[in-house]
């Protein structure tokens, strides 16, 4: 039987860099109020700031909102090492 993926449209909207929204998200891996890291159908993405808070979550649609002080959004590719049996912190800080 032939597997279907289907992969949502990931997109980022930033307003005035206090809130966002966040489509194509596959989990939501880890939260504070400084550092938060999303698992997206293109890599992870961390989003570092303060006072961050995650408002809406709702991984059947791959939505997340969050409000703070957005500093930076950094994503990394980490599927090629998906099957080194390494942990998903080791996979991030190669």
């Amino acid at each position: 039987m032939e597997e279907r993926q289907t992969q949502r449209a990931h997109k980022v909207i930033l307003n005035n860099r206090k809130s966002g929204t966040i489509s194509g998200v596959s989990d939501v891996l880890s939260f504070d109020i400084k550092e938060i890291l999303l698992e997206t159908d293109q890599g992870m993405l961390m989003i570092k700031g303060n006072d961050l808070h995650v408002n809406r979550l709702t991984l059947e649609k791959g939505e997340v909102d969050i409000e703070g002080q957005i500093d930076s959004l950094t994503y990394s590719d980490v599927s090629g090492y998906a099957n080194k049996g390494e942990s998903l912190l080791g996979r991030l800080f190669k």
